[in-house]
């Protein structure tokens, strides 16, 4: 949880670097804070005939930046520039190219966008 509201104080810091395990424990607790108020939305009768209810919405609004800083800064830590997170425009192929960039190993040693958060947060 810790690693989910890290990305959440850095809300729009699109600079430095973020590490895997920063990037994929908010994904997880993303979706799981989302299932569970699709959930209540759906249980409450607030869900309209698409499915979506506004709890669900307004969450999904609320971390929309953070979730696109952290991308980036994922992106950076392979060394990656944050432009690429642009990719996902297109439909498939931009998912999985970012997917592959996603899960590789942070850069050793420092880059451009800063130094490695491994060994700087150790």
């Amino acid at each position: 949880m810790s690693w989910y509201l890290e990305v959440l104080k850095k809300y729009a810091v699109f600079s430095g670097r973020a590490r895997r395990k920063e990037y994929w424990m908010f994904v997880l607790f993303n979706m799981i804070i989302a299932l569970v108020l699709a959930f209540i939305d759906g249980a409450a009768g607030l869900a309209g005939e698409t499915g979506i209810g506004p709890l669900y919405s307004l969450y999904c609004l609320a971390v929309l930046i953070p979730a696109i800083a952290v991308g980036v800064r994922r992106l950076h830590d392979t060394n990656h520039s944050g432009w690429w997170f642009f990719i996902l425009l297109v439909p498939f192929i931009g998912a999985i190219v970012l997917l592959v960039f996603f899960v590789q190993d942070s850069q050793a040693g420092d880059n451009k966008y800063g130094p490695n958060p491994k060994t700087s947060a150790a």
